[in-house]
């Protein structure tokens, strides 16, 4: 073991004394919300007060899953698409040069876990975007697009809306952007995101969380997509770079947001998203935050270790080390689903983990190769994060989950997939269950507490 001391207990929740610290509040509980309105339980608050996060297939969002589909059969089918993401993490570089991404198909990528409750223009329109920790652009479906769902921003109908063109500073701090060698032209840009390609003209107009405005908010208006993984509703990016919801607030925020992830296990799931210092916990065990030039929009982290059980599984160091150079290293990440590990640290976690659990047959579903019957799960040993400064005790919550007949259990993790250009660690949304995930960006440093958001 690394000697740090473990996380602190429970956090209290904190009373709500919000000014320009906005608490974006996840409510799921039905009997909750018919206290807040007798009427609707999705219903706004008459004041607007309230900016909820839902994971996207809840019963106060408006996408639908299949129909017969079950929450566990719902974890297996994104995790089995998480490598797709991991490849579209690895190609965030730095942009030295203007450059132009190609627009072509891709594979079906669901990575809407969890949707936030916007309002964009004038008056407000509202919109379920998708929450993404390593994206800086925010972006939306405009009226008139190609490839988009039914729901859509319409530019006409805001009074607020304005066109940004090419001699705007904020164009050309867009990825993929594509402007005429001489004069002003619209800021226009084509991106690649997880698997599917759109292309978008770089806009500003209000965005309205809960009670606060972002006046001249820039964001991609989106007018063609390929593929099925762009956001249905668009992308609200709170990555590191200079277009981040962040970044475009000023100060704020203060640079500081944090984030409490409901259980998978509950179908009314619970949770929170705090922007800003104000109600953030004040006992919290942080480690640095790191910043590569390779991949600036991500949020790395000084990921030192692993242990199962009472052993911390041995592998060369070079498999976790940060190297801000090439952006290799370990990222935290709301929109991967289960944590992956280059392929050497995961098999030698894996073998381990068999090891302990032993006496019995281990076998496969979709990502998860190391499911077993669930009456030996009281023999499944704890498994342990070491950071810099702080070591995370996994609940087996975080660690395991069951097949949707209720009889395996499967180790909830898996191998990165090898085509990634470089050596990338996920820690991903299901070991992230049920704690407070705090980011400082001003003073480089990530929080992690225990908090019950169920």
């Amino acid at each position: 073991m690394h000697g740090h001391q473990p996380l602190y207990p429970p956090t209290e929740s904190p009373t709500m004394d919000v000014k320009f610290g906005t608490t974006l509040i996840v409510i799921f509980s039905v009997m909750w919300l018919m206290r807040v309105n007798a009427i609707d339980p999705c219903a706004s608050q008459p004041d607007n007060s309230d900016l909820n996060v839902i994971p996207i297939y809840s019963k106060c969002s408006p996408f639908k899953p299949p129909k017969a589909d079950t929450w566990d059969n719902r974890i297996i089918n994104m995790a089995s698409k998480d490598p797709v993401r991991v490849k579209y993490l690895s190609t965030l570089v730095s942009q030295k040069t203007v450059s132009t991404a190609p627009i072509a198909s891709g594979q079906a990528f669901n990575i809407g876990n969890y949707v936030v409750r916007v309002k964009l223009g004038t008056p407000g329109q509202l919109l379920f975007m998708v929450l993404d920790t390593s994206t800086d652009e925010a972006f939306v479906p405009c009226s008139g697009c190609t490839g988009c769902s039914d729901t859509t921003f319409s530019p006409k109908a805001s009074t607020s809306y304005g066109p940004l063109d090419c001699s705007v500073p904020q164009c050309g701090q867009v990825r993929g952007l594509s402007c005429p060698a001489t004069g002003t032209g619209a800021c226009s840009f084509n991106q690649s995101y997880a698997g599917s390609s759109f292309s978008a003209t770089l806009v500003q107009d209000a965005l309205r969380l809960a009670t606060d405005v972002i006046p001249y908010y820039s964001f991609g208006c989106v007018n063609a997509i390929t593929g099925a993984s762009v956001p249905a509703q668009g992308l609200l990016g709170l990555g590191r770079g200079p277009l981040s919801l962040l970044s475009q607030s000023g100060s704020n925020y203060s640079g500081i947001f944090s984030y409490c992830l409901p259980s998978f296990k509950s179908y009314y799931f619970s949770g929170s998203l705090k922007l800003g210092p104000v109600g953030q916990p004040k006992s919290i065990r942080t480690t640095p935050l790191l910043r590569s030039p390779h991949r600036p929009s991500l949020y790395y982290v000084n990921f030192t270790g692993i242990s199962v059980g009472r052993v911390l599984v041995p592998f060369p160091s070079e498999y976790l080390g940060f190297n801000p150079n090439t952006g290799s290293g370990t990222i935290i990440d709301s929109g991967t689903v289960i944590t992956r590990f280059v392929e050497p640290v995961y098999n030698a976690v894996r073998e381990e983990f068999r090891k302990q659990v032993g006496g019995t047959t281990f076998t496969s579903i979709g990502a998860f190769d190391t499911c077993f019957v669930k009456t030996y799960e009281t023999l499944a040993p704890p498994i342990t994060l070491h950071f810099e400064g702080l070591d995370l005790k996994l609940p087996l919550e975080n660690s395991l989950i069951h097949s949707s007949a209720g009889s395996l259990a499967c180790l909830a993790m898996a191998a990165a997939p090898d085509n990634v250009n470089s050596v990338l660690n996920v820690i991903a949304n299901f070991q992230q269950q049920n704690l407070r995930i705090l980011f400082d960006i001003v003073n480089n440093k990530v929080g992690i507490a225990r908090e019950v958001c169920n």
